[in-house]
């Protein structure tokens, strides 16, 4: 939401036509899907068969905005474990679709694939649009002509890598679809347009901890594909679900494996849509198979906590966590096992369920409805400095005349000119010695200020506020002598007159008191 423009903001969301984008594998619908939207979302590769599940994005070029599906290859066998349920989603793609952009490349021309996808195609009675893809030369244009013989009445050539020839496809679509201009809202109130919005949450953890089941499973159908083979989601998958009436964006992610045991090309694209969606993400679902929680499970953790999101930890497979223990025993045995191995992420509720067998899936939402209320309801000024009064009184800290003394004298939390859909608190911190304040002591006013203001999900920044050593003085005070980053070595001897050096001893002259006779770097004596 960075890029809100108050006077002249984007539609809000209705429902808009959809453009399915088709075709048989490698001949650019990727690159095409991303030029649409405006932005990468698809990983695009030479490598046919990349994509595998549906992707949806907005198309906001035209004079009305709409709605883009990118699709798996067709019509082309491919050896993959995955073909089926690609062909089987790219066919879903077309029946939901308002119009079909069928996609095919110029430069290998016209292949017996093409023609029989066409012919499939001209049973549909939707609006068709041909693309031809890569000609981004006068010379790669006049192969253009052989897919005339496809018989489809609107044709164009394009260069989705390069951009050639974009808008005039857009115009196209726009006016096979009968779009009309958009009615754009005036609404001064940014938070306002903000919460309109749907709250998206990223689904992250490490592959095959279950998370296109989790996302199938609160959508209510079979939207991701999912396998037993770690690594069957590669792109980020956005996908708009209604719970209770509230609206989500579900953020199906590739699995994060750590970097040494990465060696495909195609999976580092993934990786790195995955780190992308934790940054865009209001709520982070971190995915964990609590059978076996490993290294890279925290290496996740970290990551989120870096980015300074908010976080559920969702332990996925309870149903195979000690089936033979009762079940309150399980969850107490679980929680204190969760809470070891992510101490450092305190605030983040845990749930406990099963993806695949659908059991305690309502906790999810239950758990991102406490985080949402939890950041639109600060403490005031005076609450948290109670909280912090009482913070001191049970651990004072370093006082006294030491080096190591500070003390506390305010506390507030910072407004964002432009807050996030889920406001991460930044307390601003005072005291008379900032450069005093430790971590440790710093976890200890977390968890008093939790006592009165629980925040489940929420990470607490700091901002400490105060005099640093160097700090300029008050008027009339004096000034503290700094360190230098040399020593003067003073002639110590007593301050009698002595002959000048050359003369034979009958010219006397007074030595200066005090006089530096060398300068040298602090250490650099013998054995310094």
């Amino acid at each position: 939401m960075d890029d809100y423009d108050i006077d002249n903001p984007p539609p809000l969301p209705t429902a808009t036509p959809m453009v399915a984008i088709v075709g048989r594998p490698n001949v650019g619908k990727s690159a095409l899907f991303n030029r649409l939207a405006g932005r990468t979302i698809a990983i695009v590769h030479d490598r046919p068969g990349v994509t595998r599940d549906r992707l949806i994005a907005t198309c906001t070029k035209a004079i009305a905005p709409f709605d883009i599906m990118d699709t798996g290859g067709i019509g082309e066998k491919i050896e993959d474990d995955f073909y089926q349920q690609v062909q089987a989603e790219a066919h879903l793609a077309m029946d939901v679709a308002d119009l079909i952009l069928f996609v095919v490349d110029g430069v290998a021309g016209l292949t017996p694939v093409d023609l029989e996808l066409a012919r499939i195609l001209r049973k549909t009675t939707k609006p068709l649009v041909l693309a031809i893809n890569k000609m981004d030369s006068e010379k790669r244009r006049m192969h253009g002509v052989d897919f005339a013989k496809l018989g489809f009445e609107d044709s164009i050539e394009v260069s989705a890598a390069h951009g050639v020839r974009i808008d005039q496809l857009v115009g196209l679509l726009g006016k096979r679809l009968q779009l009309k201009p958009a009615v754009r809202s005036r609404e001064a109130d940014r938070e306002t347009f903000i919460k309109k919005q749907p709250l998206k949450l990223a689904i992250v953890g490490r592959p095959n901890a279950g998370k296109s089941s989790l996302v199938n499973a609160l959508a209510g159908k079979q939207r991701t594909i999912v396998s037993d083979v770690a690594g069957t989601t590669r792109d980020a998958i956005d996908i708009p679900i209604e719970h209770r009436g509230r609206k989500y964006q579900l953020i199906d992610t590739a699995g994060m494996r750590r970097k040494a045991k990465i060696h495909d090309e195609v999976e580092t694209f993934s990786s790195m849509q995955a780190t992308k969606s934790i940054k865009r993400a209001d709520i982070c679902l971190l995915m964990v198979d609590c059978s076996n929680i490993t290294m890279q499970d925290r290496k996740i953790a970290s990551i989120i906590v870096e980015q300074q999101k908010p976080c559920i930890l969702l332990l996925n497979k309870f149903d195979l966590f000690h089936p033979g223990m009762g079940q309150k025993d399980r969850v107490e045995e679980l929680m204190e096992q969760a809470g070891r191995e992510f101490f450092f992420m305190r605030h983040a509720p845990f749930v406990a369920l099963s993806a695949k067998e659908g059991q305690h899936l309502d906790k999810v939402f239950k758990a991102v409805v406490q985080v949402e209320e939890g950041a639109a309801n600060p403490p005031g000024t005076g609450v948290l400095n109670r909280l912090l009064q009482r913070a001191i009184e049970n651990a004072p800290g370093t006082t006294g005349r030491s080096g190591k003394s500070f003390k506390l004298l305010y506390a507030t939390i910072k407004k964002e000119d432009k807050p996030p859909r889920i406001p991460v608190p930044q307390i601003v911190l005072f005291a008379n010695r900032a450069d005093k304040l430790q971590e440790s002591y710093l976890r200890h006013l977390e968890d008093v200020i939790r006592t009165g203001w629980p925040a489940p999900g929420l990470p607490f920044t700091w901002e400490v506020r105060g005099k640093t050593r160097g700090d300029k003085p008050k008027p009339g005070g004096k000034p503290k002598a700094a360190k230098a980053d040399t020593e003067d070595v003073t002639d110590n001897r007593p301050k009698h007159t002595r002959p000048t050096k050359g003369t034979s001893g009958n010219v006397w002259e007074k030595r200066p008191k005090n006089r530096v006779t060398r300068k040298r770097s602090v250490g650099s004596r013998k054995g310094g």
